[in-house]
């Protein structure tokens, strides 16, 4: 198929970087108030209107200038309250409070997985089956990469507080220690490139593992 203008791949990627964000972060707040702490519920967080989540530069205007001049992505949004001393048990409650976010995009990927089928089941016309395809394969990339970059073992990342929470209490005090460098950690390790090449063959399998799901409805 023919590359996409600038305006058409932001016409066709906002819905997907809109909902993975959305419910990631909802998810965190949603997990988190089963298991016993309703901070992000008080707060409006638990919730799949995007506003509650955006943070306009890290969210919509750093992510989609660098997915355009690039074709990586990176970007953060508001991150869901949560008073980890209110969850039932801390330590294991922590650790899946952590992985409900990078397990709705896994859920999202596949969602976007079976939309790649629809064009064909239902025999739509050009030009609807095209921007579906399309909003559909950045739907399967973007909620890849968000998957990976937060199974990092980095804090404040999701994979840094399932690490942390399996860490001994010893060495879980020394490691928290490293959460302020976390951002200037990530931005080290994309300008030196080393972030694609950790993140790539973890989103390539994504995306293979979406090519089977979407072949499994073709």
């Amino acid at each position: 198929m023919q590359s996409l203008t600038t305006i058409q791949t932001i016409a066709v990627a906002i819905v997907p970087v809109m909902l993975a964000i959305t419910v990631h972060e909802a998810a965190h707040g949603f997990v988190a108030d089963k298991l016993g702490d309703r901070t992000a519920r008080l707060a409006g967080r638990v919730t799949l209107n995007p506003l509650k989540h955006i943070d306009w530069l890290g969210t919509v205007i750093l992510p989609m200038a660098m997915f355009i001049l690039s074709g990586f992505m990176f970007g953060w949004a508001k991150p869901v309250p949560v008073n980890w001393r209110n969850l039932h048990n801390p330590r294991r409650d922590t650790a899946l409070v952590a992985l409900a976010g990078p397990g709705a995009n896994l859920v999202m990927l596949i969602f976007w997985s079976m939309m790649m089928a629809i064009p064909s089941l239902l025999e739509l016309g050009q030009w609807s089956a095209i921007p579906l395809y399309y909003m559909a394969s950045y739907g399967i990339l973007i909620n890849a990469v968000l998957m990976a970059l937060n199974l990092l073992p980095i804090l404040p990342l999701d994979g840094g507080r399932v690490l942390n929470s399996l860490l001994p209490a010893s060495l879980s005090q020394v490691y928290q220690k490293s959460e302020p460098w976390g951002l200037l950690i990530l931005i080290g390790l994309l300008v030196t490139g080393l972030l694609q090449a950790i993140l790539w063959p973890l989103v390539e399998g994504l995306r293979v593992f979406s090519a089977l799901i979407a072949g499994i409805f073709l």
